[in-house]
């Protein structure tokens, strides 16, 4: 239940004495594990910080898609197509886990283009036309993956853009190319 659909109930809390409030606020927060993480970064954290979370999600990433090379390979089949998927997936939700903490849309971007490019360089037979549905699931996915990337990068600021440019210029011709788009 929605604090904001009980009034009367909001209006109590704030009408608490500070040092109660204080003790609700720290029992609560202790509870959820990512409101822990946000305020830990928007309390204790600075732009170094920021980028060392930056550089650990794409080492993070790097690693990922270093393991997955052994558990997919790059030929047409049932089991490659759902490992691929699942690795993507997985990238995937390790961007959403840092963007919700840090806030930051243009490392955001930046991975998920990244996550794009490296399943399209290391595994682009997985991404031709095929009859086997596994496959008709990941390309979905994938396009779900490439357009919700493409209207994160629109939002950007034109000088964040100009930096990720090429990538996205890379990522969208292979796309285009295999039908994605």
């Amino acid at each position: 239940m929605s604090l904001h659909k009980q009034p009367e109930l909001k209006e109590a809390v704030l009408n608490l004495p500070q040092k109660e409030k204080d003790k609700l606020l720290v029992r609560l927060v202790g509870k959820d594990k990512m409101l822990m993480k946000q305020l830990h970064f928007r309390l204790l954290e600075d732009q170094m910080d920021l980028e060392d979370r930056i550089e650990r999600l794409k080492q993070q990433l790097v690693d990922l898609f270093a393991e997955g090379r052994h558990s997919v390979k790059n030929i047409p089949v049932y089991s490659n197509y759902k490992e691929l998927q699942g690795l993507i997936r997985q990238a995937s939700g390790m961007v959403n886990e840092h963007e919700k903490v840090t806030k930051d849309k243009y490392s955001e971007v930046d991975c998920r283009i990244y996550i794009l490019q490296t399943a399209f360089q290391r595994f682009p037979r997985l991404f031709e036309k095929s009859a086997v549905h596994s496959a008709f699931k990941l390309q979905d996915y994938t396009r779900a993956r490439i357009k919700a990337t493409a209207a994160k990068f629109d939002k950007l600021h034109e000088d964040l853009q100009f930096d990720l440019q090429e990538s996205m210029e890379e990522m969208t011709a292979f796309a285009m190319e295999h039908g994605l788009l």
